[in-house]
């Protein structure tokens, strides 16, 4: 069993600045994190390698420091980790990043299931999983609320997604992308064995020439088919508020409604 895990570098606090020029985040002053929703992925991913054997495969595209979540990765006990990292992936969009990701999963090779946390804190797309899942041409399973049966032999996994609605319950062949809400499981500590082991490591790191057969032209913000225009902080809503006074609740509700039907609101 190899499962490929992908996740996202995000910053640790909501105070974000933008680089008004290309309209992307500036992350060099800001503390980053693996993305909250990824690590419920790592923890599955690990999950299974305890039922079946194997190993578990971290991929991220970020900055250099970037390696610093995927030694986190590693402490709480994956085995392997990349690093896309290079000019030409910066500011990529969703759609970009999708396709850097699945060129490097090509790379990897000889996988049986990715699993990718439902969104990022930081874009709150939920685009890239299923975006990995087009570009490789595999069955996506999103919003997995559990792993009810999988079965590396046969090629079938069978999960129940958690929907606004209820539930519902998915069999698919394998290899497969999952995206996992948090109810899947309650993810791990890294283990101090485990970050003796990741400190140690030394995290491949892959520019655009080490992704054979891609074509650079969809890479980056350059490749990225949609563009942030203009950010801007919405005015602030104005309003007046009006105290309704009276003797008794029924008199205060006879000026309420006397004054809702004079403004039309019923």
């Amino acid at each position: 069993m190899h499962a490929i895990v992908c996740i996202k570098s995000v910053p640790d606090t909501t105070e974000v600045r933008f680089d008004p020029e290309t309209n992307t985040l500036i992350r060099d002053e800001v503390e980053s994190i693996i993305n909250p929703f990824d690590t419920y992925a790592i923890e599955e991913a690990l999950r299974l390698k305890e039922a079946h054997g194997g190993k578990v495969t971290v991929l991220s595209m970020g900055p250099p420091k970037a390696e610093k979540e995927l030694k986190e990765a590693i402490a709480m006990g994956c085995d392997e980790a990349v690093l896309l990292s290079a000019r030409e992936f910066a500011g990529a969009d969703t759609w970009a990043t999708s396709y850097t990701l699945a060129q490097a999963i090509q790379k990897v090779g000889d996988y049986d299931i990715i699993l990718c946390g439902k969104q990022a804190m930081d874009g709150d797309t939920g685009q890239v999983g299923p975006g990995i899942a087009n570009q490789l041409g595999l069955p996506q399973l999103t919003y997995v609320f559990k792993i009810r049966e999988i079965d590396f032999t046969e090629r079938v996994i069978e999960v129940e997604r958690l929907l606004e609605e209820g539930r519902e319950v998915v069999r698919s062949r394998l290899p497969a992308v999952l995206t996992v809400v948090k109810d899947i499981n309650q993810p791990r500590y890294p283990t101090f064995r485990g970050i003796r082991r990741a400190r140690r490591m030394q995290i491949p790191v892959w520019a655009p020439a080490d992704l054979e057969g891609a074509d650079p032209r969809y890479f980056g913000l350059s490749g990225s088919p949609t563009k942030v225009v203009k950010i801007f902080t919405p005015p602030k809503r104005e309003g007046k508020v009006e105290m309704i006074e009276g003797e008794t609740p029924e008199e205060i509700a006879d000026i309420l409604s006397d004054k809702l039907i004079e403004s039309k609101v019923i």
